[in-house]
Parts: C-alpha cells; sequence; structure tokens
C-alpha cells in the first residue's frame, strides 16, 4: 500500500517526512512531487513503509493531526487511473476553442 499525505506545509522536506513515519516503522519510499514548471512542492506527498499494519497505523493516527501549521490529510493511495494526468484544454476544464 502506499500512504497519500495531503496539505503539506511547502517548507516539509523529503528528511521531515522521513522522520515523522520513521516512528510507525521502516520507511521503504518517500515521492515529495514538485512543480515541473516552478520547481515549487506541490503540497502533498507519497510514504511507503515496510509493513502494511504499520502503514495503517500511521494513517490512523496522523490523519488530521496538525503539523508544521497544517491538518495532515492522510489516506490509502488511490491506484493511478489509466490515462490520467496531462491534458488540460480551457482555463474552466473544457476544450479550447479552434
Amino acid at each position: 500500500m502506499t500512504i497519500f499525505v495531503g496539505n503539506l506545509s511547502f517548507k516539509a522536506s523529503e528528511e521531515d517526512l522521513r522522520l515523522v513515519f520513521a516512528e510507525y516503522g521502516a520507511v521503504k519510499q518517500i515521492k515529495l512531487p514538485v512543480d515541473r514548471e516552478t520547481g515549487r512542492k506541490r503540497g502533498f506527498a507519497f510514504v511507503e513503509l515496510e509493513d502494511e499494519a504499520d502503514e495503517q497505523k500511521a494513517i490512523d493516527e496522523l490523519d488530521g493531526a496538525t503539523w508544521m501549521g497544517r491538518d495532515l490529510r492522510v489516506n490509502k493511495a488511490l491506484p493511478r487511473q489509466a490515462g490520467a494526468g496531462g491534458g488540460g484544454g480551457g482555463r474552466d476544464g473544457r476544450p479550447p476553442r479552434m
């Protein structure tokens, strides 16, 4: 399972996340996405622990917790949908006019 961590402070680093989640078990991987154009952190991360039971405990205890001045959203990450991402269109989500 992968844990989604949302509403992160933009100041949070990969090491900060590693320290928090290491309290629940061995950290396998952390992904802290950044915006391709600006290089700015996007305010969320994905964390994997070695043991799924440890992941569930982290979710149960950290969801809604205040950390670095933000109320975290912590839950099981949903798998990416095929064809998700990219695209765009107009500002309101409609295709651009030709």
